[in-house]
């Protein structure tokens, strides 16, 4: 079996994977992205809404609120730096009724609280002013949520992560063999090829448990429990009267069917939260049942009463990499390092789902710092 070294292994090529194998080799560091797919960003970070978050959800503290509010501010100045197609949307957050006016200050005051501070109240004409066909009793107006061109971000990111010195394997599945004090040993599956890496960033996403569940040398405890989300998403064959994006109070999960834009105009309404009850990645089955269709319908009207329920049509899916399930508190994100496990050099992300996305600037600056001793 052939042997070779590396100093850096980033494994998975999805958008926050490249995002930490730039900032490696931006160091200076001799590092190699591996991956799976022919291509990158095929998984997880192709099947998204597409939307800078700014921060505002997740509570005080968390990993999710830090990076999302630093990987805003972060990914708006590299889409402008590099013209990658994006825009300052913003979004309307919608309130029904007079419960959830009293959750729409609860959200003010968690995003007060992680640093989002331009947050607008808005009561029930203004929104008409501003939204004349939305339906809703209050809203929140967040400035600084946007829409981006996700797939020319991650083209950028490898740009860079290649002129800084990277190399990117596609069609490459490995296994972690064997961790020891000098570093990580993967086999190439199929390729009769062993590679060693002083430092290895797991960014496998929806199998980044999965890669580490056979290792005799890592701890059990410190490794969390996969669970699997999948959202649906519904194209709309006509014309949208709006120009934010719609949201409605967040539901257990995800946050809700919303309404969003992509940089034509064009709106999509999802994902919705449908839990898996496989482990099994060749399982996952991405068609989106029409049926479905009802369920939306009937929950865009809430805010769109005209919506026209025949104009929607099943368009694609996602699955979420979750490590909480659906009767838990969702979870943070996991950058687990040797402060944790107690293994040098080792880096697992878990559990990056939304907002991944933002955040993955802010994701690949802390894990670079993690790495720079």
């Amino acid at each position: 079996m052939e042997q070779f070294q590396v100093e850096c292994l980033v494994i998975g090529a999805g958008v926050v994977g490249l995002a930490v194998a730039r900032e490696l080799a931006k160091q200076g560091k001799e590092v190699l992205l591996v991956e799976q797919e022919s291509g990158i960003g095929m998984q997880t970070s192709s099947r998204n809404s597409e939307v800078i978050h700014a921060g505002i959800y997740y509570p005080k503290g968390s990993l999710k609120a830090e990076l999302c509010v630093r990987g805003n501010k972060m990914l708006y100045q590299y889409c402008l730096d590099n013209n990658i197609p994006h825009q300052r949307a913003g979004k309307f957050i919608v309130a029904k009724n007079a419960t959830q006016e009293v959750e729409l200050i609860k959200i003010h005051k968690h995003a007060l609280e992680n640093g989002v501070e331009d947050l607008r109240w808005l009561d029930k004409n203004q929104v008409h002013k501003e939204e004349p066909a939305l339906s809703v009793n209050a809203a929140l107006y967040s400035p600084s949520t946007g829409i981006i061109d996700s797939h020319a971000y991650m083209l950028q990111l490898q740009a860079d992560f290649e002129r800084f010195g990277g190399q990117v394997v596609f069609n490459t599945n490995l296994a972690i063999k064997h961790i020891d004090k000098e570093g990580v040993t993967v086999e190439l599956l199929g390729q009769n090829a062993e590679l060693k890496a002083k430092y290895c960033v797991n960014s496998a996403g929806l199998e980044a448990v999965n890669l580490l569940q056979d290792v005799a040398e890592f701890p059990p405890d410190q490794l969390p429990t996969a669970h699997y989300a999948k959202g649906s998403y519904f194209s709309y064959g006509g014309k949208v009267p709006f120009s934010h994006l719609i949201y409605p109070v967040p539901e257990v999960g995800g946050l809700g069917i919303h309404l969003t834009l992509d940089l034509s105009g064009a709106a999509k309404f999802g994902p919705d939260v449908e839990w898996l009850d496989t482990q099994n990645l060749d399982e996952f089955d991405y068609k989106v049942d029409p049926i479905k269709a009802k369920k939306f319908e009937q929950a865009i009207k809430s805010y769109w009463p005209s919506l026209e329920g025949e104009k929607l049509i099943a368009d694609y899916s996602g699955i979420r990499p979750k490590i909480s399930g659906p009767s838990e508190t969702s979870a943070d994100f996991m950058i687990q390092s040797e402060q944790q496990h107690g293994i040098r050099g080792l880096v697992n992300l878990f559990g990056i789902e939304s907002p991944g996305l933002t955040a993955s600037l802010a994701i690949g600056e802390r894990v670079g710092k993690l790495l720079t001793v």
